[in-house]
């Protein structure tokens, strides 16, 4: 009797490959963000939040000194939560059974899309601190760059250093690229 073999394709490897590349970046985004806060601390700190009366001058400003230390991490915990739910629909649209070979494909492209998105919100976010801002979070899509960053009052010299940055990290339009700052 002839023993069956196993036969592993290209596609099969390649996709394997992808997947694995996805997870690592997923994890190195997730090893380098700071501390996430625990739930009770979220409520606590949303129950002060409550007192904020929205539409005012201060708020609009950004002003509010203890919620804009408290946004970054809030921001980081939401990014977070949205990448994980982005991978794992990929991860299952990837191993889903009744998916054609270039559905796969184009899956695992999005994937790896996704994963070169995370790794550059990172790069992004640890440049733009380098160049003395105590703070900042990227969101980039693909199509569009946002970045808020903490300051005390950003010039025309820091935003147009921050747009370099990410013109230097992403093929996104200059025109596309938009800076929010909190106080």
């Amino acid at each position: 009797m002839k023993k069956p073999s196993i036969i592993i394709g290209k596609k099969q490897i390649i996709m394997t490959c992808l997947t694995l590349m996805l997870a690592v970046a997923v994890y190195i985004n997730y090893a380098t963000s700071p501390e996430i806060m625990s739930d009770a601390e979220a409520f606590t700190m949303q129950d002060k939040n409550e007192n904020i009366r929205y539409g005012e001058t201060e708020f609009v400003n950004a002003e509010a000194t203890p919620v804009s230390g408290d946004y970054f991490s809030q921001a980081r915990l939401d990014k977070l939560k949205d990448r994980d739910q982005a991978v794992q629909t990929l991860q299952t649209m990837i191993g889903g059974g009744d998916v054609t070979e270039n559905e796969a494909v184009v899956n695992a492209l999005d994937a790896v899309q996704v994963s070169k998105l995370i790794e550059s919100e990172g790069t992004i976010e640890s440049l733009v601190k380098a160049q003395g801002f105590q703070d900042c979070v990227a969101y980039l899509d693909g199509e569009n760059a946002k970045l808020v960053v903490k300051t005390e009052g950003l010039d025309k010299a820091q935003a147009a250093a921050i747009k370099e940055i990410i013109l230097g990290e992403t093929s996104v339009p200059a025109e596309n690229i938009r800076i929010f700052e909190v106080k």
